[in-house]
């Protein structure tokens, strides 16, 4: 990602996330949300609210990746947000990664694409062995892009648990129960 910085289709900004993205409709492919947990000035980017302004941000067929906690210690929170975004977007998927330095060394994404044709867990492009090693990647492979929604046995259970526990409500109307894999 530091090698993006680079590029001039990127661009980067710094502030406030809540009121930046109230003020653009229509016009990101991607966001990346990278907050710090949701308590104090965060906490308003982990609702319902923030993720529906994102979505109306985004252009047709946009992403949005967002900071998604520790399943160890925030199953729960995850939960919830995976529950607020799929009643906004037509894909909702979750993964997560080692990061030695984040709490309890793992991480999570959330991500969510306004496009039902969106497969988060099979990679757009399959780099090739020599084309990962001129773009000096390090971690980054196919193999480990998939392996990423691959959750342990105890966060699967509690999410798909609580997923057929809403299914039950919602104006009479059945959730899908995302089955996590």
């Amino acid at each position: 990602m530091a090698k993006g910085f680079e590029s001039p289709k990127f661009h980067l900004h710094v502030g406030d996330g809540f009121e930046f993205i109230k003020k653009h409709s229509g016009e990101f492919d991607v966001i990346i949300t990278d907050s710090s947990d949701p308590v104090g000035p965060a906490e308003s980017l982990f609702g319902d609210e923030y993720y529906m302004l994102i979505s109306k941000a985004l252009r047709h067929g946009g992403i949005v990746c967002s900071q998604g906690e520790n399943p160890w210690f925030h199953a729960d929170i995850i939960d919830k947000l995976i529950s607020g975004c799929k009643k906004i977007f037509p894909v909702v998927d979750y993964a997560y990664t080692c990061i030695p330095t984040y709490p309890g060394g793992q991480i999570g994404f959330l991500l969510c694409s306004n496009s039902p044709d969106t497969d988060f867990r099979r990679p757009v492009i399959s780099f090739s062995e020599k084309e990962m090693e001129e773009m000096n990647l390090r971690y980054y492979s196919p193999k480990i892009h998939s392996a990423s929604f691959v959750l342990p046995r105890f966060v699967e259970k509690l999410l798909v648990e609580k997923s057929k526990e809403r299914s039950s409500w919602d104006n009479g109307q059945r959730l899908n129960v995302h089955r996590f894999y």
